[in-house]
């Protein structure tokens, strides 16, 4: 940036000031000449400094400052000015710009800022501006915080910076700065953050009272303020690996099963397990196999190739996603982050509808996973809906599940007029049945089938062993049958009987434990 003489006049605007960058700017003898500061530009630091956000208390005080120290020897003479613009109902920082360029307008000056939009509005009105690029101390300064092994980091005001790391499913919590933090810092990285998603580094996905998430290049960025929590606390995470399915070692008989039957995917886990690294690989996945695939994010911060379109669902709503995905025919749509009754709404309407679906959920089992499906639809259309479940359990595939439906007399019921729709939950792998689901009366039941059959084979056990020897009290333990025989009763005739007792039970699985009383 060259010298500038005297008689140039400079009107600078918020970002310049907040960053400090003016100061920094005149203390190096960059400038020279008048700087304009608008009146309304100490009245909008004003108000946000009285709503308690520390950018106004910064503004005011690098304004304080320009006044103690710069003088006509430096070569620049400061003046406060007023616009006379009354229209603006709110004082806001896209009034102040307005402001801004109408004062560089009438005085001829150059506006000075960090923001890029604000630089092409200015040329687009035909007034001066200078971007200003080279003070970005104050920026990104969690950026530093972040290696190969750091998952997220976590700064709260009032508290040193922490950070997860290690892998999913294997983090530890970890102190990696000792300075507790101000809230003028975290203040002043949030400006920085805003004025880069400005400038089209990232996107603001949703903004309300006391809450934004960003998505800012690589990190997703979560913001909570007062008065939803007592002091600013801003999350950063960014994905530490990108995967491609290849890399999780998945059977054959499983990666058969994606490529040929599974259209319905469930992809369950803990928060932090790798859910949402694995849904990536699958869609790239299929996307090389020359399907069209298509996202819903809220972040949208899944790396995929250019060929499959993202697309936020906090930019539109339920009923706009819906006519989006029907109308343009994807082969598969992963929905990432599936919470409310809207996105399982739209998850099945769209997989009855013949599009292939693959939706990420939190659970913290392959079954709880399917139970949230329970209470939103019939049971007897869930195999419809769903077909596969795939348990992600710190970053690796630990289960996968396939479902059916058939007719017939569900594990432990005797009746046979009691036969009904049973949605049979099984072991992909292994092909073993491990939960039925069925409805019971006006109850909707999931059966641990393993668990059911133990207990019907532990009661015949039982059951054989009071038949045979009623005067002994008899306890399973295990697979071990407890036989508490008083001793009035053990004579010649007991061991006769106990190698009848022990050939039933060998059949059923049991030892015997005898104990006389």
């Amino acid at each position: 940036m060259p010298k500038i003489a005297f008689e140039d006049v400079y009107i600078p605007d918020s970002s310049i000031i907040v960053a400090r960058a003016l100061s920094k700017l005149l203390k190096q003898g960059r400038l020279r000449g008048r700087v304009l500061i608008p009146k309304e530009l100490i009245s909008y630091f004003e108000f946000v400094a009285k709503k308690g956000i520390a950018i106004g208390y910064i503004g005011l005080q690098e304004l304080a400052n320009l006044r103690e120290s710069v003088n006509e020897e430096m070569g620049v003479e400061l003046e406060v000015v007023e616009s006379g613009m009354r229209e603006f109902k709110e004082i806001n920082e896209d009034a102040i710009n307005i402001i801004i360029r109408d004062l560089a307008k009438r005085f001829g000056a150059k506006v000075i800022t960090r923001e890029p939009l604000q630089h092409l509005a200015c040329k687009a009105m035909g007034v001066e501006v200078v971007l200003v690029k080279d003070f970005e101390e104050n920026g990104l300064w969690f950026e530093r915080y972040f290696d190969k092994e750091t998952l997220s980091v976590h700064i709260k005001e009032g508290v040193p910076v922490m950070a997860k790391k290690g892998r999913p499913g294997e983090w530890s919590l970890v102190v990696i700065d000792n300075n507790i933090v101000k809230r003028e810092d975290v203040e002043i990285l949030l400006e920085e953050i805003v004025r880069r998603v400005r400038s089209g580094e990232g996107i603001i996905e949703s903004e309300r009272p006391g809450t934004m998430l960003i998505q800012l290049r690589d990190y997703r960025i979560v913001v909570v303020t007062p008065p939803i929590a007592l002091g600013y606390e801003v999350t950063v995470t960014r994905p530490v690996v990108k995967l491609r399915l290849e890399d999780y070692n998945l059977p054959e008989k499983l990666i058969k099963r994606l490529n040929e039957k599974a259209e319905g995917i469930l992809i369950a886990g803990a928060p932090g397990m790798g859910k949402t690294t694995f849904a990536q690989a699958l869609a790239e996945y299929y996307a090389k196999m020359g399907k069209i695939v298509k996202t819903v994010e809220s972040p949208r911060d899944m790396k995929l190739s250019p060929t499959i379109a993202q697309y936020s669902k906090s930019y539109a709503t339920s009923r706009d996603l819906h006519d989006i995905l029907l109308l343009s025919r994807p082969d598969y749509t992963v929905f990432d982050e599936m919470r409310d009754d809207e996105d399982f709404a739209i998850y099945v309407d769209l997989r009855l509808a013949g599009i292939g679906m693959i939706g990420v959920v939190h659970a913290t089992s392959p079954i709880d996973a399917i139970q949230r499906f329970i209470r939103r639809v019939d049971v007897g259309m869930i195999p419809s809906i769903i077909d596969t479940v795939i348990f992600i359990d710190r970053g690796r595939v630990s289960k996968a599940y396939e479902l059916n439906l058939t007719v017939r007399l569900p594990t432990g019921l005797r009746e046979a007029d009691l036969a009904r729709p049973v949605v049979e939950v099984k072991d992909f792998l292994t092909n073993e049945l491990e939960y039925e689901i069925y409805v019971f009366g006006e109850q909707t039941v999931v059966v641990p089938v393993k668990k059911v059959k133990s207990e019907i084979v532990s009661e015949r056990a039982v059951d054989v062993v009071r038949k045979l020897m009623p005067q002994a009290n008899v306890e399973v333990a295990g697979k071990t049958i407890v036989i508490t025989l008083p001793r009035a009763f053990y004579n010649s005739n007991t061991l006769r009987i106990l190698r009848k007792v022990r050939k039933r039970l060998d059949k059923l699985g049991f030892e015997i434990d005898l104990r006389l009383s």
